[in-house]
């Protein structure tokens, strides 16, 4: 015969956290918050990646718009921007519109194709160029723009215009 057990005799768990498990948990959370929330609202980084790329963008464009229109395509570089004019000649007198027309964030120019940044620069101004009809930078004004805070280089090669990192 089996011994007779009640249900009072069988151990219970008790429901809930303990009071060391709630602590921890709370630990947990705080180094999270104090690690993690600066990164969340300090956009600096993507702000500047993101001006980085719209420069590499807005050098591939002049070198298309240059072949599309059969014409040059000069840029001019400021601390903090880059601005797009076109002409027949390499003085380049007509402003470049972009394909969204004369649309641009407010630190830049209205009415012309234009890129810039307010969290970003470039570590030293680049040369002015342009590209000519057949999408070849000016010669000797090709070469290497650095950016900062993140360093990145962006490079126009000589022969062909090909802009890369």
């Amino acid at each position: 015969m089996l011994p007779f057990f009640h249900e009072t005799n069988k151990m219970k768990r008790p429901a809930g956290f303990t009071l060391v498990e709630l602590v921890m948990i709370i630990v947990i959370i705080g180094v999270l918050a104090v690690v993690a929330t600066p990164r969340f609202f300090d956009n600096n980084a993507v702000q500047a990646r993101g001006f980085v790329d719209q420069v590499q963008a807005t050098l591939r464009y002049a070198q298309k718009e240059a072949i599309a229109q059969h014409r040059f395509v000069c840029v001019a570089f400021a601390v903090n921007s880059v601005t797009l004019t076109t002409g027949l000649t390499t003085a380049c007198g007509t402003n470049l519109i972009g394909p969204a027309g004369p649309v641009s964030p407010s630190p830049c120019l209205q009415t012309t194709y234009s890129v810039c940044s307010s969290n970003a620069s470039f570590s030293t101004t680049p040369t002015n160029f342009n590209f000519n009809a057949l999408g070849q930078p000016s010669p000797g004004t090709f070469g290497v723009i650095n950016t900062i805070p993140t360093p990145t280089t962006i490079t126009v090669e000589a022969v062909t215009g090909y802009v890369h990192q």
